[in-house]
């Protein structure tokens, strides 16, 4: 689907405008050194600052507390060209989508004032603590305690799966303030990761997401100002549905453009490879998968920015967002897997974007909410009555 106003009825030509700064920052700055930080498992942190200094970190946040003050759809801009790029490395959707909103949303006006602006600029990286071992999609589940200490919060307990978290600066933390309250005893608190007791283990070895750092964290008797709590004690649960939404809403949005990436790989190497006489793309095997792939990706497509014009609305509902991102996400595994097909061994080979693309995608399923999760929120919809 062609990008623009008249294409998808979003996005304004300052949108566009922007778009371009980003591609031009991902081309230049990003696409030449991923390989060598998928090697590394980790991005490196000039590369925050860089981006930070282009505005396409939280770009949605206030004037007042550093940013642009912009719509979020500059921030779907960003998704979309990093989707589309095949650039799965810097782990700004977490910082940008999720640990951003819950400062602005529910932190103090001392934190946001502390926190939003080196955010904005790079200087502090975000990470979101929410999952342990024993409590992944099960929030009533979370060990981690954080126990009233005078002024301060005292934190212990274990995360895992944590991504930016060997880079980190500042981590949302769910964590038990009434551990008998069940998930309503659930509060988040932004711990400083410079604290003494806030230790980083091993950086976790993964299938796919090779440059994304993502690490188990340990925190043994850290400290957190009671200004770092967001919203009230025992309020972190509210919270955290509150933002689920838009979580999985950016799930989708990322989904889709690899998608569309993905078949437009396809065709161009279809059309180029040669076998028994004739390209790949003669044969009528080849143009019947990528047109039913095509047309499921360009309804998909529609689905995904009606949500977005939903969300931008303040309209869309938890099970709108449950869906789209159960249906896109399920669609995203589905081409990747396809259109690999055609690429025979060259297809097994990470040198190409679709073998990267493919071991990347099989966590979109997992990742903001499984997809059996999704289905349960729907399933319960359909039958509220």
């Amino acid at each position: 689907m062609a990008e623009g106003k008249d294409a998808r009825g979003i996005f304004s030509p300052e949108h566009e405008q922007f778009r371009e700064t980003v591609a031009r920052f991902v081309d230049e700055e990003l696409v030449p050194g991923h390989p060598q930080w998928e090697k590394d498992e980790c991005v490196p942190r000039d590369i925050w600052r860089r981006a930070g200094e282009v505005g396409i970190l939280c770009p949605n946040i206030p004037e007042e507390y550093g940013g642009f003050g912009a719509d979020w759809l500059y921030n779907v801009v960003v998704i979309e060209e990093l989707a589309k790029r095949g650039i799965t490395g810097p782990g700004f959707m977490v910082h940008s989508e999720m640990v951003a909103p819950y400062i602005l949303s529910a932190g103090t006006e001392e934190l946001k004032r502390e926190v939003l602006p080196k955010m904005v600029s790079g200087e502090l990286i975000g990470a979101l603590g929410l999952t342990e071992p024993g409590a992944g999609s099960d929030v009533k589940e979370i060990r981690t305690r954080a126990v009233r200490d005078g002024e301060d919060y005292v934190l212990n307990g274990q995360k895992v799966y944590i991504s930016n978290g060997q880079l980190c600066d500042i981590m949302v933390c769910a964590s038990k303030t009434d551990p008998a309250a069940g998930a309503k005893g659930v509060s988040l608190i932004a711990v400083d990761a410079r604290q003494s007791g806030f230790k980083r283990g091993r950086n976790l070895e993964k299938i796919g997401l090779k440059a994304q750092d993502t690490s188990e964290i340990f925190l043994e008797d850290v400290r957190a100002p009671a200004w770092h709590l967001l919203g009230r004690e025992g309020g972190g649960f509210g919270i955290m549905m509150g933002k689920l939404a838009q979580e999985r809403l950016t799930q989708a949005i990322r989904s889709i453009c690899v998608a569309e990436a993905a078949i437009g790989w396809t065709v161009d190497y279809t059309a180029e490879r040669k076998m028994f006489g004739q390209t790949l793309a003669d044969f009528q095997n080849t143009q019947f998968v990528l047109a039913e792939l095509s047309a499921e990706v360009m309804a998909a497509r529609v689905f995904t920015d009606w949500c977005i014009q939903r969300f931008m609305a303040g309209e869309l509902s938890g099970v709108d967002a449950a869906k789209v991102k159960l249906v896109v996400t399920n669609l995203h595994v589905k081409v990747v897997d396809q259109c690999l097909q055609f690429f025979g061994g060259y297809g097994y080979m990470t040198e190409y974007p679709i073998a990267r693309a493919y071991v990347d995608a099989r966590i979109v399923r997992i990742a903001g909410g499984a997809a059996e999760v999704m289905k349960q929120i729907i399933g319960r919809d359909l039958f509220k009555k």
